[in-house]
């Protein structure tokens, strides 16, 4: 299986529900180092998994609806905690749409699998792994 990885980051803010959380149930502030890894087979027929630049600019197009907001505030994910977790499934959905819609071109869809990560720290990050 052959993968490749593009980075690139969030800034959010929002807050969480449930005595769990603690001092988080207040709004607070994350940035996220997003990586995207997609992963095929066989390469294409230039001996890519994914144009680097055209999957970076997916990215963020498809971060640039979270980056700089309130995720309180959308209203598809009201009544959710938008834990790291939750929001690296939510970055992995809209990616894998991306791909079925030809966004990272032909040769794109090729691609079997994705996986996102979502690092709040140098200490914990999370992940979200499947097939599309």
């Amino acid at each position: 299986m052959f993968s490749l990885t593009v980075r690139d980051h969030m800034m959010i803010a929002h807050s969480f529900t449930g005595e769990l959380f603690g001092p988080a149930q207040g709004l607070h502030g994350a940035t996220y180092v997003v990586d995207v890894t997609f992963e095929r087979h066989v390469l294409d027929s230039d001996d890519l998994i994914v144009d680097i630049g055209l999957a970076s600019e997916v990215l963020k197009q498809v971060l640039g609806e979270f980056n700089m907001k309130n995720l309180d505030d959308l209203p598809q994910f009201k009544g959710r905690n938008t834990t790291t977790e939750f929001m690296a499934k939510a970055v992995f959905d809209r990616m894998a749409a991306a791909i079925h819609e030809g966004r990272l071109g032909e040769d794109g869809k090729g691609i079997v699998s994705l996986k996102v990560t979502l690092g709040e720290s140098h200490l914990a990050w999370a992940s979200y792994h499947a097939g599309i």
